[in-house]
Order: C-alpha cells, then sequence, then structure tokens
C-alpha cells in the first residue's frame, strides 16, 4: 500500500466521525425526508425509497469530487 493514501484514510475516518456526530446530535434529522423520498406503509411493511437524498449526496460528492481532481 502507498503511503500516499494514509492521510486520505485518515481525514475520511474525520470526516466519517463528523458526519456521525451531526447525524447523532439530529442536525441531520431532514435528511431522507426530503420532498421526492418515497415512504410507503402498508400494515407492517415499511418501504423507504430516497430518491432526492441519493441526489443530494451525489451532487455533493461530484462538486468535492472535482475539487479535489483540480489540484
Amino acid at each position: 500500500m502507498d503511503r500516499g493514501i494514509g492521510p486520505w484514510l485518515v481525514g475520511a475516518g474525520v470526516l466519517l466521525v463528523v458526519v456521525g456526530g451531526l447525524a447523532w446530535a439530529g442536525w441531520l434529522s431532514w435528511f431522507g425526508r426530503l420532498p421526492g423520498d418515497i415512504r410507503i406503509t402498508h400494515g407492517d411493511t415499511r418501504v423507504f425509497i430516497p430518491i432526492t437524498s441519493m441526489v443530494v449526496v451525489s451532487v455533493v460528492a461530484s462538486i468535492v469530487l472535482a475539487l479535489i481532481r483540480r489540484r
């Protein structure tokens, strides 16, 4: 494994801890409840299709990766 990957792994770990802390504190309670996210409840069966939330994740990830590539 290349030594250059170490800082990226640490950065990803820190980002994961920050996002987990925000979710735990309730700051991300809106995520998954956006207009366009489909929730179907019928008796004991629940189906959740997070279309809009995944579009938001995709756009943010694309912007971050484009900024990283420019360096």
